[in-house]
């Protein structure tokens, strides 16, 4: 399951991704359309700058907008960067790999074969829907997420 502060940074994103290409979106703008408290959005797109996926301007004309297209941002990476590894056991992480306490051996692992399938079609799902098709149609990741089956 993600995070709130995940589900909240991908609304935040599609907003900005329906915004006029290259205007600035004010901050209490996004909270107040995506009800999303305005402090935590504000952490949120604080750690998605830090990440190179928006930028922010000062001033009058202020605000967020998106540094890369939209169609290059994924939710896989948009998931890693606020919730961390995408895997449901840590010897299925890709960024954070960790050999399992309790386990004897990943060859023999009844578990992490079942799960392995489960974070592969994952992933595949999340890292090939962007923020573009999210915004285009709600149907469109539907579809896509079917095609992936």
């Amino acid at each position: 399951m993600i995070t709130q502060k995940a589900k909240y940074a991908l609304r935040a994103l599609t907003a900005l991704a329906e915004a006029d290409a290259g205007e600035p979106v004010m901050i209490s703008d996004i909270a107040a359309q995506q009800k999303i408290p305005k402090k935590f959005l504000e952490q949120i797109l604080l750690d998605l700058k830090h990440q190179g996926i928006v930028a922010s301007r000062r001033g009058k004309a202020g605000g967020y907008l998106l540094l890369k297209p939209a169609d290059m941002i994924t939710f896989g990476e948009v998931l890693r960067i606020i919730d961390g590894p995408i895997a449901p056991l840590p010897c299925l992480s890709i960024t954070a790999y960790r050999k399992c306490d309790d386990c004897d051996g990943e060859q023999n692992c009844e578990i992490r074969h079942v799960f392995s399938k489960v974070a592969d079609a994952t992933r595949k799902v999340l890292f090939s829907t962007t923020i573009a098709d999210a915004v285009a149609a709600p149907t469109k990741v539907v579809e896509v997420a079917r095609l992936l089956a």
